[in-house]
This record gives structure tokens, sequence and C-alpha cells, in this order.
């Protein structure tokens, strides 16, 4: 039996593309602003040709975050990502709080190692975590790079250049929460993100 879709995941899905159909695929981002989407941090968001750029600097320990307003529970998420420098991911079914400012599940973001790995801040830490000769396989270095996110239920799944990099059956985790797109605290920081949209199952 289904768990109930809550409010705002409804919301959430007629905001973002109405009528809703079955696989239908909605934009996450308008690709001109960021309405609908808020910064908790120190980090520097903007919207450059086409794309959202996020900036930080070393000197700045405190993390940033542009995390969306709505709240969403089961997904099929897909961005393209190029990574610069510094550390970033990919946030879903977060909440607002505790160190860094997000606590939940991440799909990794790096320029140079662990790219597509799950992290579960403010919990397990590392979930599945690539070993670096599985990571050339997938991760294409100062290239656009895809990354999708599959969440139903307890089933996770993350690809990046359609190749699977973690599975999780059965996790215990949360079931619900908002997006985020994360610059790292303490390092030089630049990573785009565009063609973001989310599979309205």
């Amino acid at each position: 039996m289904k768990a109930p879709i809550t409010l705002f995941a409804v919301l959430a899905l007629v905001v973002t593309c109405t009528p809703v159909r079955a696989a239908e695929k909605c934009p996450l981002w308008d690709g001109r602003t960021l309405d609908g989407w808020h910064v908790i941090g120190k980090g520097e968001w903007k919207v450059v040709d086409g794309a959202i750029r996020g900036k930080h600097t070393k000197d700045e320990k405190e993390f940033s975050h542009l995390v969306t307003d709505l709240v969403y529970r089961d997904f099929t998420v897909r961005l393209k990502y190029k990574a610069v420098k510094g550390n970033s991911g990919l946030y879903f079914r977060i909440e607002e709080k505790g160190f860094s400012g997000v606590t939940g599940f991440q799909a990794e973001i790096d320029p140079e190692k662990d790219a597509g790995g799950l992290y579960e801040t403010n919990g397990r830490s590392w979930v599945s975590q690539p070993k670096p000769e599985d990571v050339k396989r997938w991760y294409k270095p100062g290239q656009w790079n895809e990354m999708s996110v599959s969440a139903h239920g307890g089933h996770i799944v993350v690809l990046v250049n359609g190749i699977k990099t973690a599975e999780l059956k059965d996790d215990p985790g949360r079931r619900e929460g908002r997006f985020a797109l994360q610059v790292h605290g303490g390092q030089d920081c630049e990573v785009w993100f565009k063609d973001l949209e989310i599979l309205a199952e």
C-alpha cells in the first residue's frame, strides 16, 4: 500500500507542471530566474548564460545551499552539472537544520572523485561511496555531466551519464523533503547546473 502523498508534494507537481500526466517531464527550474528557490548559508548563486552558477571562497567556512521552496516525496529528478572546482552535491529529501544548514541525502558532485556516490549529511555519512576506478568509467572531468536520482519509497538509484553509480533498496531514511544544490564551506568552489527537470509519475 502506497504512503499518502503530502499536500506539499501535490502542490509541487501542480505548480511545476499542470496538468500532470504519467511520465511527464516538468521543469524544476525556469531557466531564467531563481524563483521557487531560496539561498541558505554564505555563497553566491546566480543565473549566468542559461545556467545556475554557485560560487564559494575558501576563507568562508559556512556552507551554502540553493534550496527549493517546495517539498517532494517520490520522484525522478534529472540535471546537468559541470564541476569546475570544489565539492558540491545534489541534495534531496532534506530538512533545513543541522551542521552545514541541511540534513539528508546528497548525490555527490566533485571535480575529481566520488561522483554519483550517496552521502547522508548529519546522518550515516557515506552510504554508497564509489571506487576511484569506477568513477573514471562514468564521470567526465571539466565537462557537462548528466545526473539523475530516482527515489520511490526506500528505493533510491543514482545515475551519472546513464550509468548506475549507487542504489539503495528498502532504505530506512526520510521519505520527503526539499531539493538543494550545494557549494562546500571552506573551499574555493565553482559549479554549474542546467536543465533541471522532474519526472511526474
